[in-house]
């Protein structure tokens, strides 16, 4: 089958970071779905193992989110069958999303949202996954128009994280979202995704929030330039506060014992890290699936959007490597997607 790898850790603008290539068809284990790849979208993750995990010249095969048509399903699946349409969003442990047929773990497949096409569901599964954990299973907010009216600031409003961030708050919760964009195109777009302020990342925080009415904040959704934030946020989280970081580094350029800032206030520092699950093979892997179909509902009755803002198209080496560029560069909006194989 055809696929898209890299054998060295090279910079994208170099033909051979990403190549096309044949391998053989995998087979579904037990638990597995065999899916007919359909689109692809692009992630900093990608890029990130792309140019950090050096594979020593054997293909590997990138590529996370994905959304196609199940072929063949394990022995023991019981949540899909074959001809099903899904979306999600892969594995670390497990080969990548840029090939004709991919294995995934039923428990981290959701139903792809009836309303929109495959390139339109690709965009959604990590940043969604991203979001929802950080957001409800790790910080704890509370769904409902009045059950939870603390103030939240996304930082990186723009990202694909941070736009659906800004959606599913909106949507399912009573928190005051402020987000931050520093162009006029991203400040724009947040606004139309439902951010009630916004503020520019790219000057002092702490002024800005104080000028819209918001000395501190309860809750801190870090999405993106986390290193070049980090200590302003343990200023500006309020006292029995909460911040999130997606980013593994997002403290290593604090001082030593900036961290004992938090204990004062008793507020709490929490890293979401999506894999962590299929990493692992926690005993609540089905979590992903759950969230997944929930936010399925949630586009199909009109409540939520896709994020896609780019379309690519075919799925080959060439318009990976434009996407992995674009979304290397730190300026994308959204989400990019390739779509479609080559005849």
């Amino acid at each position: 089958m055809r696929a898209v790898a890299y054998t060295k850790s090279l910079p994208v603008a170099d033909p051979a970071s990403l190549v096309d290539v044949e391998v053989d068809r995998p087979e579904p284990g037990p638990r597995d779905l065999l899916v007919k790849i359909e689109a692809v979208s692009v992630n900093p993750v990608d890029f990130k193992v792309r140019r950090r995990d050096d594979p020593g010249g054997k293909p590997r095969i990138l590529g996370f989110d994905a959304a196609g048509r199940v072929v063949a399903i394990g022995s023991d699946v019981t949540l899909f069958r074959p001809g099903d349409a899904v979306y999600y969003a892969g594995s670390v442990a497990r080969p990548g999303t840029d090939s004709e047929f991919h294995l995934v773990d039923e428990r981290i497949a959701g139903n792809k949202p009836k309303t929109l096409d495959f390139a339109e569901a690709a965009a959604l599964p990590l940043t969604a996954l991203t979001a929802w954990e950080l957001l409800f299973d790790r910080i704890g907010v509370k769904q409902g128009p009045e059950a939870d009216r603390r103030s939240l600031l996304i930082v990186g409003g723009a990202g694909g994280v941070g736009s659906i961030a800004i959606q599913l708050m909106r949507a399912l919760t009573g928190l005051t979202v402020i987000a931050t964009a520093s162009r006029p195109e991203t400040i724009e777009w947040v606004k139309k995704l439902g951010a009630q302020h916004v503020i520019d990342h790219s000057k002092p925080l702490a002024e800005q929030l104080s000028a819209i009415g918001f000395p501190s904040v309860d809750i801190i959704a870090a999405f993106a330039g986390t290193k070049g934030h980090a200590a302003a946020l343990l200023d500006l989280v309020a006292p029995q506060g909460h911040i999130g970081m997606i980013e593994g580094d997002g403290v290593a350029g604090l001082e030593p014992g900036a961290l004992g800032k938090l204990q004062p206030k008793s507020a709490s520092l929490h890293f979401e890290f999506m894999f962590a699950r299929s990493r692992y093979g926690t005993a609540d892997m089905v979590r992903q699936h759950e969230i997944l179909d929930a936010v399925a509902d949630l586009v199909d009755a009109g409540k939520i959007r896709t994020t896609l803002t780019k379309r690519l198209a075919p799925i080959s080496a060439a318009m990976l490597r434009e996407a992995h560029a674009a979304v290397e560069g730190g300026r994308s909006i959204g989400k990019i997607v390739v779509e479609g194989w080559p005849p």
